[in-house]
């Protein structure tokens, strides 16, 4: 069987809340081991032994987080890019589209989890090897905006016919 039959649907997943894109993406990464593993994967951590030796998580629980991510489509796995028979596990198109949201988590610990002058590692730009510099939300003529500037919009119930 192969992964896209594996996957549920949207229709067929329970969802957390079916109708809030946030609780959607936690629902899909928003386990820790999943996040760390995504943190290694986006630093170039590609096969299931790095991945275990990097994070010293449990076996059981490595196999089963990595299964979730190949199977909600944010990873694929393919032959090991040496020619060994190892194989790696690689960022899809949609586990790409998470690196803005780990940038901002990271930045989030960067300034909430360390005490002043703490010790921490650094993202850094590869061409320049400068920090990344903030992330801010932008409206859509550029002015930078915070949590007061917005609202939901909860979707309009469909009737059911009943």
């Amino acid at each position: 069987m192969s992964t896209a039959e594996q996957q549920p649907s949207n229709a067929e997943r329970l969802w957390t809340d079916p109708q809030c894109p946030l609780a959607r993406a936690v629902d899909l990464v928003g386990d820790r081991w999943v996040l760390l593993i995504l943190r290694d994967v986006f630093t170039g951590v590609r096969r299931y032994t790095q991945l275990h030796r990097s994070l010293g998580i449990a076996r059981n629980i490595l196999t089963v987080r990595l299964q979730t991510l190949v199977n909600s489509g944010i990873l694929t796995v393919q032959p090991a890019t040496d020619g060994t028979k190892y194989q790696e596990y690689v960022l899809t198109d949609r586990g790409e589209d998470l690196f803005t949201a780990m940038v901002a988590l990271r930045q989030w610990g960067e300034k909430h989890a360390f005490a002043a002058g703490e010790q921490h590692s650094r993202l850094l730009e590869t061409s320049s090897g400068r920090a990344l510099p903030p992330l801010y939300v932008l409206s859509a003529s550029g002015m930078a905006i915070t949590s007061t500037h917005t609202h939901v919009e909860q979707p309009v119930p469909i009737p059911t016919g009943r």
